[in-house]
């Protein structure tokens, strides 16, 4: 069964970056899209973005993080990655990586109902 682990979190200030890494326990990660969540204390889990499976032809963002955040994939390593750029107090919150077994290299969805495999999480806070 896959296994996702997160890692990269940590505390910046507000201007600065941060990569998280998703990384799967097998190579099948190939055939399922990745999408990454966050949730802050006492709201409701937020998509962020999402990338198609295979090659990840297909990327979506959120609004809230459109030109400041980049995800990507390395099937060599197994791994997906958020590059966050221009980090907001308001991204505080812990990010999750979840997998969805994807039929098709050219969609991802925001919806989190679509995602069976989910990571732990990782903290990100980013003060003012």
């Amino acid at each position: 069964q896959l296994q996702l682990v997160e890692s990269g979190g940590g505390s910046v200030q507000a201007g600065e970056s941060l990569r998280l890494s998703c990384a799967a326990s097998a190579r099948t990660v190939v055939y399922y899209a990745i999408g990454w969540f966050r949730q802050a204390p006492g709201k409701e889990r937020e998509w962020v973005s999402c990338i198609s499976s295979s090659s990840g032809s297909k990327t979506n963002y959120a609004d809230s993080v459109e030109g400041r955040f980049t995800i990507s994939r390395d099937n060599e390593k197994n791994t997906v990655y958020l590059q966050m750029n221009d980090l907001r107090p308001e991204d505080t919150a812990v990010y999750y990586c979840a997998a969805d077994r994807s039929f098709s290299d050219y969609v991802c969805y925001s919806g989190a109902d679509a995602y069976d495999r989910w990571g732990q999480g990782t903290q990100v806070t980013v003060s003012s």
